[in-house]
């Protein structure tokens, strides 16, 4: 099963354009969860307010689907400016950096999803950019060449991330505040489900928004995804009204479980206890036997598996821990690998941390 077949999956999907629009907090009072983000957040608001000035530039960093699209936007809402919204792939040359940059107004908010992306060159131009607010642009060729530097505006350059480790240093050290967003509990995943059924008018009791909640790996977006699937069911299956039953036999049939793993996270799970005795395993091995790409196991399956404890990583590999045991229901005394496999463990890449 692909990434792309996963109905918990944390990534952005078409149909999730009406529940993005319409489900979005607008300021932080609204935004429920990450209470540390908005604590110091309100501070350099106000701050930037008081002085009348633009705020700093931000890198906010973290699994999927836990809104950071949404708190660039309720930044510029709450400075009262514009946002411009882009991501690193789709900056493919100086220039069209440049032409973002040079269209931007002051106060404005530059927002770039999966900044990590971003070529060398483009970073090349945004590090004036970002500390100077000036861009250097080369004329002509060959020895009639030279550089003017452009004045630009005070604008806030907020970077998101799924993957902090892959910006470079020079890139990192510009932004001013740095915010790692955690995934949400059982109760603040209560909240947001509650105000999502109320906004789409979806008939539901607590307790079946609650079930909803706890099988939704602490991200707001899948909680949304999942909520619009057991509306579905509850009005083709039922009376049309989310009940902790009908709410139970929705997530059934969608292979979630009690905690939130899907068949990806079992299969992987029980590929480590069975072929591999537990661990450690290379997390290419890994890729390699569940048939998922590297990537995905290491930012769609693994953050949620190490907040249940149920895998942990060690120098040589992923390790299953017990719990991940008495979940399947599986045995601790599952035999440990032979020798031509634990030749496979040995990998010069991705092995641990």
């Amino acid at each position: 099963m692909q990434q792309e077949d996963r109905v918990i999956m944390s990534g952005f999907r078409d149909e999730d354009g009406e529940i993005e629009q319409s489900l979005r907090p607008k300021t932080l009072r609204g935004y429920i969860g990450q209470r540390a983000v908005k604590d110091s957040l309100n501070i350099y608001i106000e701050a930037a307010r008081k002085r009348r000035d633009a705020l700093d530039h931000m890198l906010l960093y973290g699994p999927p689907g836990l809104g950071k699209t949404t708190l660039a936007c309720i930044v510029a809402a709450e400075m009262g400016q514009n946002i411009r919204i882009t991501s690193g792939p789709a900056i493919e040359r100086p220039g069209d950096l440049a032409s973002i940059l040079t269209n931007l107004s002051a106060g404005d908010v530059l927002f770039i999803d999966e900044i990590h992306r971003l070529s060398r060159s483009v970073e090349e131009v945004l590090y004036p950019a970002m500390e100077d607010y000036a861009l250097d642009i080369m004329i002509g060729k060959g020895p009639s060449a030279r550089a003017i530097r452009l004045d630009l505006p005070r604008f806030t350059l907020v970077g998101a991330t799924t993957r902090a480790g892959l910006l470079s240093a020079p890139l990192r050290d510009r932004f001013g505040i740095l915010f790692r967003l955690e995934l949400y509990t059982t109760e603040e995943l209560a909240q947001i489900v509650a105000h999502s059924a109320g906004v789409l008018r979806i008939d539901a009791d607590p307790d079946g928004l609650l079930e909803v909640a706890r099988r939704s790996r602490g991200t707001p977006r899948i909680v949304n995804r999942m909520l619009k699937r057991v509306r579905d069911y509850a009005q083709v299956r039922a009376d049309g009204r989310i009940t902790l039953r009908v709410a139970r036999e929705a997530l059934d049939m969608l292979a979630v479980d009690e905690l939130g793993l899907d068949r990806v996270d079992r299969a992987m799970l029980m590929t480590m206890m069975q072929k591999f005795g537990g661990g450690p395993v290379g997390l290419d091995t890994l890729a390699a036997t569940t048939g998922e790409d590297a990537t995905t196991i290491e930012d769609v399956y693994e953050p949620y598996l190490l907040q249940l404890g149920f895998v942990m990583r060690t120098p040589r590999g992923r390790v299953c821990l017990p719990a991940a045991y008495e979940h399947l229901g599986m045995p601790l005394d599952t035999p440990a690998p032979g020798d031509e496999q634990l030749s496979l463990l040995d990998e010069p890449t991705h092995g641990g941390e």
